[in-house]
């Protein structure tokens, strides 16, 4: 049965039907892929995979929240690679590509930004990866080196306004005094990429100096290079 939400406005309230939104989203998905050891201490796997999804979440600025909207598909490859060339480094390596649409195109009555139709899917990256090398037990010393990489994201549908990528890099080196007692340092945003955002969205909002809504991104900023100490004793 549909549902009923009322609408309060001056004069004489009205009622506005809406269709009754599922607790759970429909989603089928199809995946195939291979797994190799080529060398010793080398494993590589790799997948293809669609996803279906009946009902596509995306946020809506204007209201700040997550609301149900059209169907979507999700088709795209991923790629892992772990090797470790000596006892205590260990490297590791993973890439996803996705080609991220909805799946019935638009019609004219999608809930799309005036004048933006399109199938795009809104925040969905093309292209993800990450990369870290790992030191484990060289003497009481330890840490890692990572790198973690956003690609591009479609901030209306029809793909006229995107994000840009992301690319950050964090390291932790640590000292093992017992195997009850660590301390590590971690180094946030190594190279201080001030420039990169954390997310973006792009709605309208209006200032106090403005006359009227503007179209823009809002986004959330990289935190600055940052330094976090730990101790840890275990019983």
């Amino acid at each position: 049965m549909p549902e009923l939400a009322w609408s309060v406005q001056r004069g004489n309230p009205t009622v506005v039907t809406q269709g009754k939104t599922p607790l759970l989203t429909k989603a089928t998905g199809y995946e195939v892929g291979l797994r190799s050891e080529p060398l010793p201490n080398l494993k590589l796997e790799g997948a293809l995979f669609v996803l279906n999804l009946d009902s596509e979440a995306t946020f809506s600025g204007d209201q700040a929240v997550t609301t149900p909207g059209r169907p979507s598909q999700r088709k795209g490859i991923e790629l892992t690679a772990s090797y470790k060339p000596l006892p205590w480094l260990r490297l590791d390596g993973d890439f996803a590509a996705t080609h991220a649409r909805f799946a019935n195109g638009d019609d004219g009555t999608a809930d799309t930004e005036p004048g933006h139709p399109g199938n795009y899917i809104p925040g969905a990256a093309n292209m993800i990866a990450a990369a870290s090398a790992t030191v484990e037990d060289l003497g009481p010393w330890f840490g890692a080196l990572r790198f973690r990489y956003f690609g591009r994201r479609p901030l209306i549908e029809d793909n006229s306004v995107t994000s840009k990528p992301t690319t950050l890099v964090d390291l932790r080196v640590g000292y093992k005094f017992s195997e009850q007692a660590r301390l590590w340092l971690d180094i946030l945003n190594l190279f201080n990429n001030t420039g990169a955002h954390q997310i973006d969205y792009f709605y309208p909002s209006q200032l106090a100096s403005e006359t009227a809504p503007v179209y823009d991104i809002h986004f959330k900023p990289v935190e600055p290079i940052s330094a976090r100490l730990t101790f840890t004793i275990t019983f």
